[in-house]
């Protein structure tokens, strides 16, 4: 099986994680072609640093032809601006939006929406005259919501599964900062230079990833850093709130830097590929890349490093094991409407499997038993939803041990259009697939042919016979 694994001693983000990419030999003109697709006035700079000791690739990117400042650099250069630090300032725009969504590794932050964010002033009192016209002062009041960046990444000529693994990312990122600011997610505001700055870290890590050709992607416990740090809304904790959020179930760590080491960005990268968060996995080497970050640390190389291997047969049990929690309850009153609208209400927020099971309960009354498998971590938020919307007076809970194979996504071209496919491996070696339901559902509709005739076509045409997948 091959792993890609990231070894995030210094942290992650998304400048990190693209020149490790490119490192470890993902061409730079895959990613430069990913920019230049996206159509939204950026491109890259790719580059040899040296951070540490170590020599590393340094992805820059550049909006409007102006590189991407780290945040030390930018408050410097908005000092012309007379009024208290943006720490002092305590108007909070009522809607939400993420200045840190494309901000640089090691205090490396998008610009602040100066309008919104006018530190004590009245927005006509910022002297944005100072600052060459389409500089960052100059596009402050710009912005993009999360429908336009969904609507732009679509519009992209990249892969279908590239598409929808940066999308995926996106509302990952919009999700953690709509919870911390009390909001929805649709409400929250990208302004622009922080959007042009994380579409592009997170849709060319979407594409970069899938050219990597791995069965799986294996991260490290994150070294989050330590201290504070300067935004929009005051001075904050490391990791900040909505990094934070994203982490949640990953193993974390501090070092004891004083730095911001995981950004919102590459925590929403982590949280979207990531498998599993483990130490180092045996396997064959064949592979290694370091993405630098922007600061040079004197403590250790500001670097994140990602090897790829493969790992051996013999060391290979051929799944994984983690512990879910099932959640159970007897329902013999209730509209078997209703039945089927709480199913697909708690698929939608998390649950990795629900199903029900016909019974014939006391007074020889017929019931059905729900079961619920799920995370640990969503297991309140999904009590909470069979107890609103059926009649049940209980649920069990407990927990089990479950075993599973390695799986991947695949896009397979159709003469009507893409298909995902689920690929499931032993040991490397694919023993089960399963073409997308929903994608062949649109097919099926869109060109008014039968679902079965779709579903054929994918695994007969561009899939082959069963016994060509098995040795894939």
């Amino acid at each position: 099986m091959r792993v890609a694994y990231l070894d995030c001693f210094s942290g992650i983000s998304g400048d990190m994680f693209l020149g490790a990419l490119v490192d470890a030999g993902v061409p730079s003109q895959l990613l430069e072609e990913t920019v230049k697709a996206l159509d939204i006035g950026a491109h890259l700079e790719i580059s040899k640093v040296t951070r540490g000791g170590i020599s590393a690739t340094k992805v820059n990117v550049y909006t409007h032809g102006e590189k991407d400042l780290p945040r030390e650099l930018y408050w410097q250069q908005q000092a012309h601006v007379d009024g208290p630090s943006p720490a002092a300032n305590q108007h909070i725009h009522p809607h939400s939006h993420v200045q840190d969504a494309g901000h640089r590794h090691g205090h490396e932050h998008a610009p602040v929406d100066l309008a919104e964010h006018n530190f004590g002033q009245p927005a006509q009192a910022l002297r944005t005259d100072e600052f060459p016209e389409g500089s960052a002062a100059h596009r402050h009041e710009h912005g993009r919501r999360l429908k336009e960046i969904r609507e732009i990444i679509r519009q992209a000529v990249i892969s279908h599964t590239a598409k929808q693994t940066a999308i995926s990312i996106f509302e990952a990122l919009g999700e953690a900062e709509a919870k911390i600011h009390d909001t929805e997610i649709e409400s929250v505001h990208f302004h622009e230079v922080g959007a042009v700055d994380a579409m592009v870290d997170i849709t060319c890590a979407a594409v970069g990833a899938e050219a990597l050709a791995v069965d799986e992607i294996v991260c490290s416990p994150l070294n989050v850093g330590g201290g504070t740090v300067s935004c929009a809304h005051g001075i904050l904790p490391v990791p900040a709130p909505a990094t934070l959020e994203l982490l949640k179930g990953a193993l974390v760590y501090s070092s004891g830097i004083q730095a911001e080491l995981v950004t919102p960005t590459g925590a929403a990268i982590v949280n979207r590929l990531a498998k599993r968060f483990t130490s180092f996995p045996a396997m064959n080497i064949k592979q290694i890349g370091y993405g630098a970050g922007s600061r040079d640390f004197s403590e250790h190389p500001n670097v994140l490093r990602l090897t790829i291997g493969e790992t051996q047969p013999e060391l290979v049990t051929g799944v994984a094991q983690e512990t879910i929690t099932v959640l159970e309850a007897n329902i013999d009153d209730l509209n078997p409407q209703i039945f089927g609208y709480v199913m697909d209400r708690l698929l939608e927020q998390g649950a990795l499997d629900v199903f029900g099971i016909p019974v014939q309960m006391k007074k020889s009354r017929p019931g059905m038993v729900l079961t619920v498998l799920c995370r640990p971590e969503d297991a309140s938020k999904l009590q909470q939803i069979i107890f609103a919307e059926t009649t049940t007076l209980g649920i069990r809970q407990h927990q089990e041990n479950r075993r599973v194979l390695a799986r991947k996504w695949i896009t397979v071209s159709t003469q009507w259009g893409d298909v995902r496919v689920k690929l499931a491996s032993v040991n490397g070696k694919v023993t089960n697939y399963a073409p997308e339901y929903e994608d062949c559902r649109r097919i099926a509709i869109e060109h008014g042919i039968p679902l079965k005739t779709v579903m054929q076509e994918v695994v007969h045409t561009h899939l082959g016979s069963k016994k060509t997948i098995a040795n894939e």
